[in-house]
C-alpha cells in the first residue's frame, strides 16, 4: 500500500509481514500488523529518534572508556576495545535499518525503544561484560541484534534483494550473538578469545554478502556517522570532567585547555573537507553494489577506528588529568597518543577508499604522534600532552593553508549539490 507522507511530501510505502488476519476472540484485543514504512529516495533528513538512539550509544563509549580506565593494563585496553567494538557493530546495523526505514513510524518506533532499552542494559554491564555480567550483556545484546534483524526482515517484505541479504546478515548475527554466550559460560582466556571470534565472524560474514542487496539513502547515511563521531568527540570532552574530582590547579587547567585543542584538531580533521568529500563521493556512486560496499568499507568499517582512536586519547587524558606532573603509565601513555595516530590513519585509508588518494601529510603526522611513545616515559603527562596538540596544530594549520583554494570551492558548493 502507498502513502503520502504529508510532513516532507515524499512517498513511502507501508508493508506489512504476510500474517492471516484472524477473527478476534470474544474479549480479546486484535494484536496489530507488523508494519514499516519506507524512506522515500530523496528523504535524508536524520530524525529526533535516531538522535535519541545515539545518546544511548554515548553511554556506551564512557562505558569502554571505563572499562579500560579502571583496568589500565593491555588486557583491560583489548576488552575495552571488543566491548567498543561489539557495540559499534550493533550501532552500524541500526544505520542501514533507518536509512532505509522511517524509525518514527509502525513497528519501527516501537522496535527502536526496545532496541534502545537493550542497548542501555548492554552498556551498564559493559565494565564487568568480562566478568560477572557477562551472561546479562550477552542477553541484552541480543535483544539488541534480534530487534534489528527481525524489523529488517518486515521491511524487505517486497524487496527480494534485500530479503536476501537480511537472511544471511541473520545467519552472521546468530554466530556473533551465540559465541558471546558461550563466552558468558567461559572464563579466562577461552572468554577473551571467544569474544575475538564473535566480532572477527559477526563483522566478516557482511563480505559474503551479495553487496547490491542493501539499500541506502547517501546523505541521510553519511550524516548518521558524522554524528556518531561527534557523540565520540563530545565524550573525549566529558573525559576533561574529570578534572572536577581532584583539586583544580594551573597544572589542571593547562590540561584541560590542551586536551580541548586536541579534541578541537581531530573535529577540524573530519569535519572541515573531509566529511563534504566522502558524503559527496557516496552520493555520487553508482546506486547498488558500488554504493553499498563504499558505503560498508568507508562508513560501517573506517569509522570504527576512528571511534577506537577517540575513546583511547580519552583514556590517556583521563590519566593525565588525575595527575598532570608525573610520568604516565606506559598504558595510558601509549592511549594517548596512539590514539589520534589511529584515528589519523584511518583517516588515510578513508581518504584513499573514497577519492583513491594518498594523505603523506596524515601519515607523517601519525608517526610523530606514535613517536611521543618513548618521550612520555621521560617527561611529564602535561608535556606530553602539549606536544601531541602542537603535532596536530601544524597538521591543521598545513592543510589550511595547503588547500586552502580547493577548501573554499568545496565548502562554496550547496549541500545538495555535494551529495
Amino acid at each position: 500500500m502507498v502513502v503520502r507522507d504529508v510532513r516532507g511530501g515524499a512517498t513511502l510505502r507501508r508493508v506489512s509481514a504476510p500474517t492471516p488476519t484472524p477473527t478476534p476472540a470474544p474479549g480479546r484485543t486484535r494484536l496489530p500488523h507488523l508494519t514499516a514504512v519506507l524512506r522515500g529516495g530523496d528523504e535524508d533528513r536524520v530524525t529526533p529518534l535516531e538522535l535519541f538512539f545515539d545518546l544511548v550509544f554515548v553511554l556506551a563509549l564512557s562505558q569502554c572508556t571505563t572499562l579500560m580506565y579502571h583496568g589500565p593494563t593491555w588486557l583491560g585496553v583489548l576488552h575495552g576495545l571488543l566491548a567498543l567494538g561489539v557495540l559499534w557493530w550493533a550501532w552500524v546495523g541500526y544505520s542501514w535499518l533507518t536509512s532505509v526505514v522511517d524509525p518514527e513510524e509502525g513497528t519501527a518506533q516501537l522496535a527502536m525503544f526496545l532496541a534502545m532499552a537493550g542497548f542501555l542494559v548492554a552498556a551498564l554491564c559493559v565494565p564487568l561484560a568480562f566478568g560477572r555480567e557477562a551472561l546479562l550483556f550477552a542477553c541484552a545484546y541480543a535483544v539488541v541484534r534480534v530487534a534489528h534483524v527481525a524489523l529488517f526482515f518486515v521491511a524487505s517484505r517486497d524487496d527480494p534483494g534485500l530479503r536476501r541479504s537480511i537472511i544471511r546478515l541473520g545467519l552472521a548475527t546468530a554466530v556473533g550473538v551465540g559465541l558471546l554466550f558461550a563466552a558468558a559460560l567461559a572464563s579466562g582466556t577461552g572468554r577473551t578469545l571467544l569474544w575475538v571470534a564473535a566480532l572477527a565472524l559477526d563483522m566478516g560474514g557482511v563480505f559474503v554478502i551479495e553487496p547490491s542487496g542493501w539499500r541506502l539513502v547517501p546523505a541521510h547515511f553519511a550524516e548518521r556517522h558524522g554524528a556518531v563521531l561527534l557523540i565520540a568527540l563530545g565524550e573525549s570532552v566529558v573525559a576533561v570532567a574529570v578534572a572536577s574530582e581532584v583539586r583544580i590547579g594551573t597544572g589542571v587547567v593547562v590540561a584541560s585547555v590542551l586536551g580541548f585543542t586536541v579534541i578541537a584538531a581531530l573535529w577540524w580533521l573530519y569535519f572541515d573537507v573531509v566529511a563534504l568529500v566522502a558524503a559527496r563521493r557516496l552520493g555520487h556512486a553508482a546506486e547498488g553494489r558500488e554504493r553499498n560496499a563504499l558505503a560498508r568499507d568507508s562508513f560501517s568499517f573506517l569509522h570504527l577506528p576512528m571511534v577506537a582512536g577517540i575513546d583511547l586519547f580519552a583514556l590517556g587524558l583521563k590519566e593525565t588529568l588525575s595527575d598532570v606532573d608525573h610520568r604516565l603509565a606506559i598504558v595510558p601513555a601509549v592511549a594517548l597518543v596512539a590514539g589520534p595516530a589511529i584515528y589519523l590513519l584511518a583517516h588515510v585509508a578513508f581518504r584513499w577508499r573514497n577519492v583513491h588518494r594518498f594523505s603523506g601529510q596524515r601519515v607523517l603526522a601519525a608517526l610523530a604522534c606514535l613517536a611521543l611513545i618513548p618521550a612520555s616515559r621521560a617527561i611529564s603527562a602535561l608535556a606530553t600532552l602539549a606536544l601531541l596538540a602542537a603535532i596536530l596544530l601544524v597538521l591543521v594549520t598545513y592543510e589550511r593553508l595547503r588547500f586552502a583554494e580547493l577548501r573554499a570551492r568545496l565548502r562554496a558548493t550547496p549541500a545538495s549539490a555535494r551529495a
